[in-house]
């Protein structure tokens, strides 16, 4: 598949954005202007930017708790996500949800979710609606390797099959479910064949090559909508912990070396540059790009004003104005 210069270059660039974005992350946290915790996906940005640039704008995902890479590659506002980042008012949330609770449904994004495996049934539920209403459009579920035990990952893929949703179930396998590595959970070393379990194609692709994820993710777009549901699984690396907070014990620095030999940006602007698709001066000016990006989203964020006390109820669904409610044993009813 042959693909235009204007698309590698869209690829690079949402893959060193991400990456870019995540790094300042890190550094907020450590600079203490960041509260709670954060899940990073450094080292997995082929991912979520190669499936989704494989999709129409109409398409729609639900993302996990590492999803920057899945919001930036799907078209959400960099701004916005640095502003929610930081519990700030001009967030997606307006501050309330962190980085693991931003949606946006005007370019198809249902959200990410906190729960391991909660987006899963939740894209089933919309694959459903796409159907229902005839919509030439497919919904895209990201998860990673621990929510393919979830009983959410088993009903979902049983129900799909059987109603023949336009779903593509994409497991974004780091090999460890926060300190538990794969083989200490499943007895397969390959999670794409439960796919066979429920009557649907499943694939295994290396996740750190984007233009496999892209070009794979394109076919397989189009056979979900003629022919229902199908198993995806990137098989990748996350560089750094679980969480923020995550020390590590439980791998080896030789293996996490060995992984960011793999790093799929350097691979992908090795190719760029071979190819001869790019000169080094027009990667540097992407990266500069990148980099200018993160920097505005900051600064933009830094001054989004924090969200007043008294709006700290909106959105909020509750029988009544709860603001009204007196607790009960601590609770409001």
């Amino acid at each position: 598949m042959k693909l235009s210069r204007e698309l590698h270059g869209d690829l690079y660039l949402k893959m060193v954005q991400t990456r870019t974005f995540e790094e300042t992350a890190a550094r907020l946290f450590v600079e203490g202007k960041v509260h709670g915790t954060a899940h990073f996906c450094i080292g997995e940005e082929a991912t979520g930017v190669g499936v989704c640039a494989a999709l129409e704008k109409e398409d729609m995902i639900t993302q996990t708790h590492r999803s920057h890479g899945q919001a930036i590659g799907k078209g959400m506002d960099i701004q916005k996500m640095m502003a929610e980042f930081l519990g700030k008012e001009m967030g997606y949330c307006k501050g309330k949800g962190g980085c693991m609770h931003i949606a946006d449904f005007s370019v198809g994004s249902l959200g990410a979710n906190g729960v391991v495996g909660g987006g899963i049934p939740v894209a089933a539920g919309a694959a459903l609606s796409q159907k229902y209403f005839k919509k030439p459009n497919i919904t895209v579920s990201f998860f990673g390797d621990g929510a393919a035990n979830e009983g959410a990952f088993h009903e979902s893929l049983n129900l799909a099959s059987v109603w023949q949703l336009p779903v593509l179930f994409v497991c974004t396998n780091n090999y460890y479910g926060m300190s538990t590595h794969v083989s200490k959970s499943m007895h397969i070393s390959d999670i794409s064949v439960r796919a066979s379990s429920y009557g649907m194609k499943g694939i295994a692709l290396d996740g750190n090559d984007i233009l496999a994820v892209y070009e794979e993710t394109k076919k397989s777009r189009d056979y979900v909508l003629e022919n229902g549901p199908m198993l995806m699984v990137l098989n990748t690396y996350r560089w750094m912990g679980h969480s923020k907070s995550d020390s590590q014990i439980y791998r080896t620095k030789d293996e996490v070396a060995a992984w960011k030999e793999k790093c799929p940006i350097k691979r992908y602007r090795e190719y760029l540059l071979k190819e001869k698709i790019f000169t080094p001066a027009e990667i540097e000016a992407f990266d500069e790009q990148a980099r200018n990006d993160i920097t505005a989203a900051v600064a933009f964020a830094e001054a989004s004003p924090e969200l007043p006390i008294e709006r700290i109820f909106d959105d909020v669904y509750a029988a009544g104005d709860v603001r009204d409610q007196k607790p009960k044993n601590g609770f409001v009813l």
